[in-house]
């Protein structure tokens, strides 16, 4: 991990970052000014770990570009994904209301990765001085716990099959409304993990969805031929019509 003193061009990425971050753009230019003095830039290789489960929680984060997994690590050294972030995302900021401010899973780099640190204890500060950012990170955590209760549905009370199309219909963009192509940007077993099943039933998974003429396969790339069609196979999922017993 490299951590690297701000130059005068990062030091105004960070600020469009952090701005276009709702954690932050309600802050008013003396607060801003406050975050923006204690954040530093992060740069994570590959397969890094840019902070361990149970370690002290000092900041808080931003993706400035990369991929993170956040995962659980049991006892035995197995993980369990529990989240992705993109660029963009921020991470960790549950932290601050946390009783032994200690950080809850272990966050990794897939790829090469750029990080925004900011010090959670300045971070801390501006929000005892600022309802409308308090009230940002209430929103931002209140979203969490709906996506959180979602996500405790589809991992148990549905099938294999949902939680893959569930999965690709979720990276499709909303502008694309009959067909799309869908990049796996992060290894399978990786995807696997986040929808709690194993890579071999994730393969076998597309490959059916593939025979059945829903999706062809190419390379890292999942082609959708009619993403309504898909939407209404789930549907079918949901209402105890669907065959697949995956």
């Amino acid at each position: 991990m490299k951590h690297e003193k701000l130059s005068d061009q990062q030091y105004a990425d960070a600020q469009k970052s952090l701005r276009q971050c709702h954690l932050f753009s309600v802050l008013d230019d003396d607060q801003f000014e406050t975050v923006l003095s204690h954040t530093r830039l992060v740069l994570l290789a590959e397969n890094e770990t840019l902070f361990e489960q149970q370690q002290p929680a000092r900041e808080i984060f931003l993706l400035r570009g990369g991929q993170i997994k956040l995962v659980l690590m049991s006892a035995e050294g197995y993980e369990k994904v529990v989240d992705l972030i993109s660029p963009g995302g921020s991470f960790a900021e549950a932290i601050m209301f946390s009783g032994n401010h200690s950080y809850p899973v272990t966050a990794i780099a897939l790829v090469r990765s750029e990080v925004w640190g900011i010090d959670a204890a300045s971070y801390e500060g501006v929000l005892r001085q600022s309802v409308d950012a308090c009230f940002a990170v209430m929103a931002k955590m209140s979203r969490r716990l709906h996506w959180q209760i979602a996500e405790l549905d589809r991992l148990t009370l549905h099938n294999a099959t949902f939680r893959v199309i569930s999965y690709l219909l979720d990276q499709v963009p909303s502008t694309h409304l009959h067909a799309s192509k869908v990049t796996l940007n992060v290894p399978k077993h990786v995807i696997a993990s986040r929808l709690s099943i194993t890579p071999e039933t994730l393969s076998r998974t597309f490959s059916k969805l593939s025979k059945d003429g829903h999706v062809d396969i190419v390379e890292n790339a999942i082609i959708i031929h009619d993403i309504e069609r898909l939407k209404a196979l789930i549907q079918g999922t949901v209402s105890g019509t669907d065959a697949w017993t995956c």
